[in-house]
């Protein structure tokens, strides 16, 4: 039995260390938003919020996983687990 399957791209547009947080752009399907995690607080932000709660949990996993290997102007991507 196969899932449906969506593709997630992630673009980071700032980091800082010193401030706890990486802010960035996430687009699935016909969906784009911003983001703003702040992980010292555990905080995730999205905007806007047409479609959030279903990027919202797969988006703070990919970020809690790979949060040290982020950089400002990388791009990334992750699966999610449902058709958007």
């Amino acid at each position: 039995m196969s899932f449906p399957e969506t593709t997630a791209y992630v673009r980071i547009t700032q980091q800082s260390w010193y401030q706890g947080q990486i802010e960035g752009e996430v687009q699935a399907a016909s969906y784009e938003w911003q983001f703003q995690w702040r992980f010292r607080q555990g905080k995730l932000i999205v905007h806007p919020s047409l479609g959030r709660a279903l990027i919202l949990e797969p988006l703070n996993r990919f970020l809690e996983r790979c949060d040290y290997q982020l950089e400002p102007g990388g791009n990334y991507q992750f699966t999610v687990r449902a058709k958007l």
